[in-house]
């Protein structure tokens, strides 16, 4: 189940990076497209004609597009404030306190990153940087198979923590609602109540996104879109930037577990299995120079796959998007893991802190069988939100600066003014703008 591959086969496989345009489309996907829109469209397309729709026509826009797409007649409103506390109150207290716990955990992390404003008298006058929280953000939240209140922890505390003043969430609603009032799942509205989420509404895909960007009658439009979603979701993000920021392109969610022969194969097999569940585009790689663990670890995965509900999912993500790499040593598996930059990276060796330095590219770095992937998701501290598909060469996981901005500072004194003003109008005739050097030459004619 667990393919073996040596270091240069991987590389053509499994740790090439695939560009997000390139990723293949299902027939299934271009067939409903199809039958959406009555002429054969890309996902790009239909996306667009989306977008434009909501702009266009608001809250009706919505509306229709939920009832086409989630099978629910629901028009936009805000779920009410007493709903989001009965389903935190309805939860059974091991689930409650759990989610409090890791929001804890979460709120602690981040309260240590510095956010500070700086000014400084060095250069003549006051400069500096001012930090001010965006206003106001939207956070979206998948349902789907499995809906995720950790992501509503991880997104919206560094948020709050950060000072934004309004935090919305969007989220699906539930195809098989639970025996609640609101078709969505009650952990996502109790996680909102605990992570001091102000509005949430039941909207998912493109047209969640479109609401989020452009407003509609009932939808403020927010300044920043945060959150993963589908193929639609994404590139519903991609096509709003500009209008509203954007954190990022999520793609398929990835994990390589680099381990040499004093790794526990049951361990690194568990791990590998987490990351699998996830999704059928779940990539979750092992690194070794160690040919007896990658045995052990395939006879556990196989020994382990038989107890678990999402199995199918699991044997697919692994025989496409997973696998084994036999390495020469630990040195090209860190190579390895560098070049391919993955969103998650766990390094189960002997004496993991001596390689911790040589990791360049990855979101977020796990040191030692005990910091497993699976705590990140859920409660160690920094935000499970973090980048994928290579991104990690450039990017990082959320976090406070995410939902702030910076404001320069230029408060100049009349003395560093006038004896600055000739180099800025050289540098201004120099690029052929007049105005400019006039604009800097004037006021020493003024002072003269």
């Amino acid at each position: 189940m667990l393919k073996q591959y040596d270091p240069q086969t991987a590389k053509q496989t499994i740790l090439k990076r695939t560009p997000p345009d390139e990723f293949p489309v299902s027939q299934r996907v271009l067939d409903s497209i199809e039958k959406l829109f009555g002429k054969s469209l890309t996902p790009e397309e239909a996306v667009t004609k989306i977008l434009k729709d909501v702009r266009m026509n608001g809250d009706s826009a919505l509306q229709k597009w939920t009832l086409t797409l989630d099978s629910i007649d629901l028009q936009p409103a805000p779920v009410s404030k007493d709903l989001i506390q009965a389903a935190l109150d309805s939860l059974p207290p091991e689930q409650r306190d759990a989610l409090k716990k890791a929001a804890a955990r979460i709120e602690l992390f981040h309260r240590k990153q510095p956010l500070t404003s700086w000014f400084t008298n060095e250069l003549g006058g006051t400069l500096g940087q001012i930090i001010r929280p965006i206003q106001r953000v939207g956070l979206y939240i998948p349902g789907g198979t499995a809906p995720l209140p950790s992501t509503v922890l991880m997104s919206a505390i560094p948020a709050r923590v950060a000072g934004v003043k309004e935090i919305v969430v969007v989220t699906p609603p539930s195809l098989q609602p639970p025996s609640s009032a609101v078709p969505v799942n009650p952990m996502i509205l109790a996680a909102c109540a605990i992570a001091g989420v102000d509005k949430v509404y039941l909207l998912g895909g493109a047209q969640a996104i479109a609401a989020l960007a452009y407003g509609t009658e009932t939808i403020q439009p927010v300044d920043k879109i945060f959150g993963p979603g589908n193929l639609f979701v994404t590139l519903a993000k991609r096509q709003v930037y500009g209008v509203v920021g954007i954190d990022g392109l999520a793609g398929p969610t990835e994990t390589v577990v680099i381990a040499d022969e004093s790794a526990n194969p049951a361990w690194i097999a568990a791990d590998l299995l987490a990351q699998a569940e996830h999704d059928f585009l779940a990539s979750a790689i092992l690194l070794t120079p160690s040919q007896a663990l990658i045995e052990e670890v395939q006879v556990e995965i196989g020994q382990q796959l038989e107890q678990l509900s999402r199995a199918e999912i699991i044997t697919a993500s692994l025989e496409n998007r997973g696998g084994a790499v036999l390495t020469r040593d630990l040195d090209e598996a860190i190579q390895l893991a560098n070049d391919y930059a993955p969103e998650h990276l766990a390094l189960s060796v002997r004496d993991p802190w001596r390689w911790v330095e040589k990791i360049n590219n990855a979101g977020g770095v796990f040191v030692g069988e005990h910091s497993f992937e699976v705590l990140g998701d859920y409660l160690a501290g920094p935000s499970h939100v973090m980048p994928t598909g290579g991104s990690a060469r450039f990017a990082s996981p959320l976090n406070v600066w995410d939902f702030v901005k910076i404001i320069s500072l230029i408060a100049l004194d009349e003395n560093t003014a006038q004896a600055i003003n000739p180099i800025a109008a050289t540098i201004a005739t120099s690029e052929g703008l007049d105005a400019h050097t006039n604009a800097a030459l004037i006021r020493l004619e003024k002072s003269a």
